[in-house]
């Protein structure tokens, strides 16, 4: 059990991930390595948290659905730049190697190896007056808090 929970944390933590929302109109990407992967309301769910400023969190509000998918070493540098840049007032896609595949319920891309697609069952802010003081003070000191995502896995590809 241990084993399995630690493959987990640390495929986000050490591969990371895309998280995109959107549809064919339009939609953006940021690459996480914050989340979890378990079960709620006797649902499978993925569970992922965005910076208010983040420019991917306006996708997220809107759509019913989002994916979180994975990659190969060799697209470390597409997942960097992904990660680092906005996509609001510029196309940052240009910048990287990968092709949109759109799903009708979200959106991935080509070269992914694994994406899990998520229907969005909750979403919600932390109430920074709830987070521990330590945590609060060294990753909220003159921030707002996260927005959380807890999505269903609808499918696997």
């Amino acid at each position: 059990m241990k084993e399995i929970v630690k493959n987990l944390c640390d495929k986000l933590n050490s591969e990371w991930a895309l998280l995109t929302a959107g549809d064919e109109k339009g939609f953006n990407s940021m690459t996480i390595s914050w989340g979890s992967f378990g079960v709620l309301w006797f649902k499978n769910t993925v569970t992922v948290y965005v910076r208010p400023e983040r420019y991917t969190l306006e996708f997220l509000k809107k759509q019913k659905y989002f994916t979180v998918s994975f990659y190969d070493e060799s697209h470390k540098k597409d997942l960097q730049i992904l990660g680092t840049k906005t996509g609001r007032g510029t196309n940052k896609m240009q910048e990287v190697s990968l092709t949109p595949k759109f799903l009708g319920d979200g959106v991935t891309f080509n070269e992914a190896k694994q994406t899990f697609v998520c229907k969005k069952l909750y979403m919600g802010q932390f109430d920074l007056n709830s987070v521990d003081p330590e945590v609060k003070k060294k990753i909220y000191e003159g921030q707002q808090g996260h927005f959380v995502f807890i999505g269903e896995i609808e499918k696997v590809i």
